[in-house]
């Protein structure tokens, strides 16, 4: 008898059903053929979908787009680890180790957070381009290469972030594929807003993005002297993470809600 094929959808960085950001996680066996989780990602039409299965001493948990396999993903790795630990397939007092295609990630659960150890992203300073005015309709402050593909912009304000409306269609063929916006928030609960965007993998606006604290984290605390953070990410369905810098890794704690679970028929 073939072992069933489940699929769960969690919404991260939130505690609130249909807030924070929604990951597919597929729990199997054996790894499957890299087509068909492309294609179960297509289905799901999610920004992500991980898919986990057994490695050496270790869980392999890879991350796909609707349209294109990702390194690496902060909140289908949280969503992951949150339904590790809700099934009880790990215990809660136990570190979740995974091997990504961006390396080695450790995970471990405090309470009702869960908290990932990710690479800090270098950055790089850009000359700020007409073409970044062109595509995003906005002019940043500063502008910074990070990696992973992904360019970090500074904007003055957070009502600036919030009332960006980059053009897509441009913004996809552009060296600005992927791109996060951030500023100081105005709320005294958090350090700093971000919004992010990545029409060149397919998701125009990511509704709450681990992966690119991995930049955000080095870029505020060189600029506050600070190491410990609270983010707001001020999308429509927004979402809150706990952010700290250590050495050349970030922590980055979170929330999450399972929202269905699902037996696959293929």
């Amino acid at each position: 008898m073939k072992t069933k094929k489940i699929i769960y959808q969690v919404d991260a960085f939130t505690t609130i059903p249909f807030k924070g950001n929604p990951a597919g996680v597929c729990i199997l066996d054996r790894e499957p053929d890299a087509t068909w989780m492309q294609n179960i990602a297509m289905e799901m039409n999610l920004s992500e979908t991980a898919f986990v299965f057994p490695g050496e001493n270790c869980r392999i948990i890879r991350f796909f787009t609707p349209v294109a396999e990702m390194k690496l993903c902060g909140h289908a790795t949280l969503s992951t680890s949150h339904i590790l630990y809700e099934t009880g397939t790990v215990k809660s007092n136990d570190e979740i180790r995974f091997s990504s295609k961006a390396g080695g990630l450790v995970i471990m659960k405090h309470g009702d957070w869960i908290t990932m150890n990710f690479p800090a992203y270098t950055l790089e300073k850009m000359a700020i381009t007409d073409e970044f005015k062109k595509v995003t309709g906005s002019i940043p402050e500063e502008l910074y290469k990070a990696g992973f593909g992904w360019t970090l912009a500074l904007m003055k304000s957070e009502k600036e972030v919030k009332s960006m409306k980059p053009d897509f269609s441009m913004m996809k063929g552009s060296v600005f594929g992927d791109l996060i916006v951030t500023s100081e928030s105005e709320d005294p609960n958090y350090d700093f807003c971000v919004r992010c965007f990545a029409p060149g993998v397919g998701i125009d606006e990511d509704p709450v993005t681990g992966s690119a604290h991995c930049a955000l984290a080095p870029f505020w605390s060189e600029k506050t002297g600070k190491t410990d953070f609270n983010s707001h990410q001020v999308s429509k369905r927004e979402g809150i993470l706990k952010v700290s810098l250590k050495d050349d890794r970030v922590e980055i704690s979170g929330q999450a809600k399972t929202i269905f679970k699902a037996e696959l028929h293929v």
